[in-house]
């Protein structure tokens, strides 16, 4: 199975592509678009142009998307629901399943806790990926968390190992355990900053 997640976003939308064959979960691509100007619209169609680059170039079959969570700031959760509205636009368009994941599921499946910080779900991303470093800007470490929830979620994630990576910031990749939550984040999570057990 090949799934697109996203962490959307006006400004900077994250997106991560990973791909499960052979028993293995590797990152078949992953970057951040970022747009600028005072066009909302302008921006809106210069996210659905790339968005719809990265839908061609990897052809996911299913999408998650973290879901818009309440946020005191009404300009920020606006732009956050613009954003979202153009990625489900676009997985209908391409026939795509959704699934929507809030911040705090995202956290617990990567992290095992809700509350973790950023920090320690980039770091995450890296160890249960076997990335080189932690994908930055977050937004990007955020959108490889989306997939890799949405991969525990429907129960499909493997056994690590390298993978070929590619596209904006593809890296080489390994990937999950496949037993349950608990086996996978032991492999890492021993050594995660702030893990609380």
């Amino acid at each position: 199975m090949r799934v697109l997640g996203v962490d959307p976003g006006l400004g900077r939308c994250g997106w991560a592509v990973l791909d499960r064959h052979g028993g293995r979960v590797v990152a078949a691509g992953y970057g951040t678009i970022q747009t600028g100007g005072d066009q909302v619209a302008t921006r809106l169609a210069e996210l659905a142009k790339r968005l719809r680059e990265v839908l061609a170039e990897h052809r996911p079959e299913a999408l998650a998307i973290e879901r818009v969570f309440f946020n005191a700031n009404v300009r920020t959760a606006m732009t956050v629901g613009q954003a979202s509205g153009v990625v489900l636009l676009l997985a209908a368009e391409h026939g795509l399943p959704v699934a929507a994941y809030t911040p705090p599921q995202v956290k617990q499946a990567v992290t095992g806790t809700g509350g973790a910080p950023k920090e320690q779900v980039g770091y995450m991303v890296r160890a249960l990926l076997g990335l080189d470093a932690v994908p930055t800007p977050a937004d990007t470490a955020d959108a490889l968390a989306v997939a890799l929830c949405h991969l525990q979620h429907a129960g499909l994630a493997g056994l690590g190992g390298r993978g070929d990576g590619g596209g904006e910031g593809g890296g080489t990749a390994g990937g999950l355990g496949a037993a349950s939550t608990a086996d996978w984040l032991a492999r890492a999570a021993p050594t995660s900053p702030g893990l609380r057990r």
